[in-house]
């Protein structure tokens, strides 16, 4: 036992003084470069199809985490809409969902693998290299650990930082337009919207035309744009996928971190499914930046937002019951010119 316990220990420390080694930078003449295939995060399936195969095993993981609080009513506390109105509102039923989002990730996985088939065999070994070209280009005041970082890390979540301002600004625009145009709607988006009360497992209940469109299509421009390797692409589909799921859950949970570190939440997204936010909140999956620039975020719900960081279940409930109310004072008072 002791000597698994120092092997590991050993194999740690080698790790840490690899990733910590800038000696071949100030060498001057470049490193060698050796060519080889490049290592997949799993040693059983290429990070190509990781991929694809990754953001749907995420789905429906998480999607069942939002299935088990529902069915057994855990968090009945931080539910945006009361339980019985999923099946008083919505219009599609949850067998139907389930039949069109597995339908939808057939397409998109198969679209990915005729796409992953004309990529190249991604290699490494010329990574010392290039960062000795970094160093050569850069003043001498630049450490070369923040060279070698950003090399690593650092430019690849920019890039992927990148890709998900690509994907918030297609899906914006798309999604906007499927809603102003009345034919668009009514044959491709008006599917999505039979959920009054949206819920996890049905972020992805499209038409196949338009989930090709705004999300296989969106996603994978994305990736080409910022050039995203194999295995940054696992980060931007996984995540990514992990977040219209969290817009569609159908709770503010206090501790969920999506809903913490994005303004454009759950509770965001559900006022577009409500006929009163129908025409705004257009913003998926990660910013608000086009719905505030194009004037198109609800304002109705601007007081509430600024009594506090975050909106709360609590505050959105109180929101609802306003609207109603006001609702049926108005129909009121229509009947009561009428009589």
């Amino acid at each position: 036992m002791a000597n698994i316990v120092e092997s590991a220990v050993q194999h740690l420390y080698l790790q840490v003084k690899d990733a910590m080694d800038v000696s071949f930078m100030n060498s001057k003449a470049p490193p060698a470069s050796v060519i080889t295939k490049k290592q997949d995060i799993l040693p059983w399936i290429s990070d190509g199809k990781l991929a694809l195969a990754l953001p749907v095993v995420a789905y429906w993981l998480y999607s069942m985490f939002f299935h088990y609080i529902d069915t057994n009513e855990v968090f009945e506390q931080y539910r945006i809409h009361p339980s019985e109105e999923v099946q008083q509102r919505n219009k599609a039923s949850r067998l139907e969902v389930l039949k069109e989002v597995i339908l939808q990730h057939f397409i998109q996985t198969f679209t990915g693998l005729g796409m992953l088939y004309l990529d190249p065999v991604p290699t490494s070994g010329f990574e010392k290299y290039e960062m000795w070209k970094w160093r050569q280009s850069l003043p001498f005041f630049v450490p070369s650990v923040f060279i070698k970082f950003m090399y690593c890390y650092g430019w690849s979540m920019i890039r992927i930082f990148i890709g998900f301002c690509i994907v918030d600004s297609w899906q914006y625009w798309l999604h906007r337009v499927m809603h102003m145009n009345k034919t668009l709607y009514k044959k491709f988006h008006s599917r999505h919207h039979r959920l009054y009360v949206p819920y996890a497992y049905g972020a992805l209940y499209n038409s196949p035309v338009e989930g090709f469109l705004l999300d296989t299509l969106g996603t994978g421009i994305a990736a080409i744009v910022t050039q995203l390797n194999h295995t940054e692409q696992v980060v931007l589909y996984t995540f990514a996928t992990l977040k219209t799921v969290d817009d569609h859950c159908g709770y503010a949970l206090p501790l969920d971190p999506f809903q913490w570190l994005f303004s454009n939440n759950a509770v965001y997204h559900d006022i577009h499914h409500q006929s009163f936010g129908i025409k705004s909140n257009f913003s998926q999956p990660f910013f608000t930046i086009w719905d505030k620039f194009c004037d198109t975020k609800y304002h109705g719900f601007e007081e509430y937002e600024k009594k506090q960081r975050r909106v709360t279940i609590d505050k959105y409930k109180e929101f609802l019951n306003k609207r109603k109310l006001e609702h049926q004072a108005k129909l009121k008072a229509m009947k009561e010119k009428m009589s």
